[in-house]
């Protein structure tokens, strides 16, 4: 299957992503259990690892940015 994007797909890893968004590990998985941040995607390997999508996290960033500064309401 070929995926055809106007970006570069790239997966980070759960540090990554900590270090991006500034949240730490257990803030991540309780906003995804709340719905209000991205799954991760499996990885497979012989140990299960996952993945977020880079181009996920950055429209989570600016939504958090753009609501900080009253652009947007949360639903």
């Amino acid at each position: 299957m070929t995926l055809i994007t106007p970006f570069p797909l790239r997966i980070l890893r759960r540090p990554d992503v900590e270090r991006r968004t500034g949240l730490s590990r257990s803030t991540i998985y309780m906003y995804m259990d709340e719905g209000t941040f991205p799954k991760p995607i499996q990885l497979g390997g012989k140990r299960v690892s996952v993945g977020w999508l880079e181009h996920e996290i950055d429209a989570w960033i600016q939504e958090q940015i753009d609501m900080s500064r009253g652009k947007t309401a949360r639903a």
